[in-house]
């Protein structure tokens, strides 16, 4: 039974969250603060949208607009003020941050709730290595604002204030599952399903026949990877196969990887960040390959958002990066679900 489902507003059970929700005032007045020190603008993303993202497992609330003769257009409850705040970026804003809710459907459990905080934040003209020092930041301000010294969550200890650990995508593959990644990733992303496949069965993952690449890279990481990262200390899961970012440009170095990384502390996943993709051609070509897949697993496809491919062509070079405010909160103050840090649960 969720929270939600067990009267959240009885004296009793809000006694018990209330020390998790006072401390998340405390961190949320302390991000604000120091992102406002480094000279970034606070901006609020619109959160009804013509299109709530194209990603394939990405699943958005919808609604309409209704004119007032009654015609209905389609819109959707953004999944990410992503799209609104590169705008803001062609707009002209170089340092921005948002910090508000955002809404994804088929997903609620002890780390997903239908409707979270979301921190995001950009630099115009910096590095994606940048975002990886802010993430590290935040991670001991949080700690320092809640008054601990450690994050703990299912067995897993993390110091919050020792520097992240940098780990490819592949590296961690090697170290975790034995498995070769790039192995099965050619000199222009193309991806090998059979080679990932047979190294996968030799890890002991399963493999279904109509599973593609990407589903096993997925069953991959989740089984065999998420769950060893961020023990003892955070770490950065960095270099992201080509295929598997669809909104990162390529990493000059090696184009068969992009610039992405992920920051990861108990094994739960706090933040997704790009050295971002600026070319509309390109965004638009992977958006719609997303969308095929999408189709193909869940029958549905969601719009692409014209304007924003639009704003991408005037866009500068620039990296950002999105957090879950309310599982960095969880750790932060030592709570056990999601729904213990936030202050009215959606009913469900």
């Amino acid at each position: 039974m969720s929270l939600a489902s067990s009267s959240w507003w009885r004296a009793g059970v809000h006694a018990d969250r209330r020390p998790f929700l006072l401390a998340r005032n405390r961190i949320t007045k302390a991000f604000r603060a120091w992102f406002e020190d480094q000279g970034f603008e606070e901006v609020e993303a619109a959160a009804l949208q013509v299109s709530p993202g194209n990603e394939a497992h990405l699943h958005a609330f919808a609604t309409q607009a209704l004119t007032i003769a009654g015609e209905a257009s389609p819109l959707y409850l953004h999944t990410s003020p992503e799209f609104a705040c590169k705008k803001l970026l062609a707009a002209g804003e170089n340092k921005i941050f948002s910090l508000g809710k955002v809404w994804r459907n088929r997903e609620r459990g002890p780390l997903h709730h239908p409707e979270f905080t979301m921190l995001e934040w950009y630099r115009a003209a910096a590095p994606y290595q940048t975002l990886m020092d802010d993430c590290a930041v935040l991670l001991a301000l949080a700690a320092e604002t809640a008054g601990t010294t450690r994050f703990a969550f299912r067995g897993m200890t993390c110091d919050p204030f020792t520097a992240p650990e940098r780990l490819s995508v592949a590296e961690a593959f090697a170290r975790h599952a034995g498995v070769d990644l790039l192995a099965s990733v050619a000199a222009d992303g193309s991806t090998d399903r059979d080679a990932l496949a047979a190294q996968a069965r030799s890890a002991g993952i399963r493999v279904a026949e109509d599973d593609g690449w990407a589903d096993i890279f997925s069953r991959i990481i989740v089984e065999k990877v998420e769950p060893r990262l961020g023990e003892g200390r955070a770490t950065i899961l960095c270099e992201y196969p080509i295929s598997e970012a669809a909104l990162a440009r390529p990493k000059d170095a090696d184009p068969r990887v992009a610039e992405r990384f992920e920051l990861y502390a108990c094994g739960v996943e706090l933040a997704n960040a790009f050295g971002e993709l600026t070319d509309p051609a390109e965004q638009r070509r992977r958006f719609l390959i997303e969308m095929d897949e999408k189709a193909r697993i869940y029958g549905e496809r969601y719009p692409i958002d014209e304007d924003f491919l639009a704003a991408l062509a005037h866009m500068p070079p620039a990296s950002g990066s999105a957090l879950g405010f309310d599982r960095l909160v969880l750790l932060a103050t030592g709570a056990r679900r999601i729904e213990d840090v936030v202050w009215t649960p959606v009913a469900g």
